[in-house]
């Protein structure tokens, strides 16, 4: 056990010690000629034009999410899919099957509450507020 932490210790230490020797190998040869354009805060060529500090549109956040929920679907049901014919020849498949489509079904009521709610509109339609009922005019007399 102790031979196997050992061996664990040095490939960590040969790891940092290679990044670490790149890098300051890296810092002695690479050329260093400081400016103020390179100071800027973008090196693209282009000056920066007002603040870096400004809010984003939450449906960035909200579509990004829902891409990211879809993307672990798939990287977890991947593998699954390509051993699931040895599964089924060896009586595990119906269990296999099941837990995928209980994975699928959650995800899949997730999206249509998305959907529901108009978080995958990109353009969201504002409901009209509810006006207070008009109150009859006063009779005129005469």
């Amino acid at each position: 056990m102790g031979f196997h932490f050992a061996n664990v210790l040095v490939f960590a230490g040969a790891a940092i010690g290679f990044c670490l020797g790149n890098l300051l190998i890296g810092s002695l040869l690479r050329p260093y000629f400081p400016s103020h354009e390179k100071s800027l805060i973008y090196e693209c060529g282009e000056l920066p034009v007002g603040e870096a500090w400004f809010n984003f549109n939450p449906r960035f956040y909200v579509i990004a999410l829902i891409f990211v929920i879809f993307e672990v679907e798939i990287a977890l049901m991947l593998p699954v899919a390509l051993v699931y014919r040895a599964w089924v020849t060896g009586k595990g498949g119906g269990l296999a099957f099941a837990e995928l489509l209980t994975f699928t079904i959650i995800l899949l009521v997730g999206l249509v509450w998305a959907w529901a709610h108009g978080d995958l509109e990109w353009i969201k339609r504002i409901a009209p507020e509810k006006s207070a009922p008009a109150t009859p005019a006063p009779a005129a007399q005469g």
